[in-house]
């Protein structure tokens, strides 16, 4: 396994991250997610390959994936050699002080931990005003329940406008970004990527594997999250015409190199700095391949090759307005 830091702080992470979303009661979120003892195996052997980052959220499966990951770390390894991120808005308050500090408690409990290394904004709060926002997390900060925070999946001057916000006023900055980034979608590279370099915030991409459409040569599926994903298919389903030639390039790469689909998913989000790709397993052997990835490099004309065939995308992940309270599955195929 390799590490890296995130952003300036001294947290150091793998270069691959857990997603937690595939933890939790089935139902409650998602029809194909893990229950506790599944959960606990997945994170055992991920622990085994090196992996020290996990990424959960206040709304995965109704707080139960959270549950399940603070189970599983209580029982197998050290709180202090681990990062444990995880998310707030998809609940009452969104983004208000009071939402903020209501919300970390909770997250707390059900993970079992005095304090969280990552806390990320899981939208951009369109109702409360960013210095609220902004002055919350950084009373999180300050009181030890968090360790630094970060953002997801929203427009790049919305979230220059709250790293401006915080430097004004002399409150804790971001330090990560938890963006919808892979092969199939690239729209993040006109503005928001950018603007993270500039400030040294680490990239957390999500959906690297373009919920495994970048990791088989067929565009549908016949596992159960395949059938029943209905958000993996608002996302995606729409550009399967404009998609499938790169998915057909991906295929050619890893024969010429020997390796997975996947593993050539997963380095090119390195050879674009991405810090830690978020990798949602359901299987022990889907994190042995993304760890195998370490053993590919791709050349500048693997990368122009992988890239040549993209076409702009309609934005998937960053909003316009919130949602209604108690939504939480955005992109949803009705």
């Amino acid at each position: 396994m390799e590490y890296t830091k995130l952003g300036n702080t001294d947290i150091t992470v793998s270069k691959l991250c857990v997603g937690c979303m595939s933890f939790g009661k089935a139902g409650t979120m998602h029809d194909w997610t893990l229950n506790e003892a599944d959960s606990e195996k997945v994170i055992e052997h991920a622990l085994s390959l090196g992996i020290n980052f996990f990424d959960t959220a206040n709304g995965y499966s109704a707080g139960t994936s959270e549950e399940y990951l603070g189970q599983a770390i209580r029982k197998l390894i050290k709180r202090e050699n681990v990062v444990i991120a995880s998310k707030v808005y998809f609940n009452e308050g969104r983004l208000s002080r009071a939402a903020i500090l209501r919300e970390i408690d909770g997250t707390l409990k059900r993970l079992g931990t005095e304090y969280l290394d990552l806390y990320i904004i899981h939208r951009f709060d369109y109702d409360i005003p960013i210095e609220e926002t902004m002055e919350a997390l950084d009373t999180l900060v300050k009181a030890g329940k968090v360790r630094a925070i970060g953002a997801s999946a929203m427009y790049g001057y919305q979230f220059y406008n709250m790293q401006l916000a915080a430097k004004e006023h002399g409150w804790t900055q971001f330090t990560a970004m938890e963006k919808h980034y892979n092969l199939l979608y690239r729209e993040d590279e006109r503005e928001l990527i950018p603007i993270c370099r500039q400030m040294g915030v680490s990239l957390m991409p999500y959906s690297p594997l373009a919920a495994g459409h970048l990791a088989r040569p067929t565009w549908e599926s016949d596992s159960l999250r395949g059938k029943t994903d209905r958000v993996a298919k608002g996302k995606y389903d729409r550009m399967e015409e404009a998609d499938m030639g790169i998915v057909k390039r991906v295929q050619e790469l890893a024969k010429k190199h020997g390796c997975t689909m996947s593993q050539i998913a997963i380095a090119w989000q390195w050879a674009k700095g991405g810090a830690s790709p978020i990798i949602g397993a359901t299987k022990t052997k889907y994190l042995d391949d993304a760890a195998g990835t370490f053993a590919v490099k791709l050349t500048e004309e693997d990368i122009a090759y992988l890239e040549e065939a993209y076409v702009p995308h309609p934005v998937v992940g960053a909003i316009d307005h919130n949602p209604a309270q108690g939504v939480i599955l955005l992109d949803e195929k009705k």
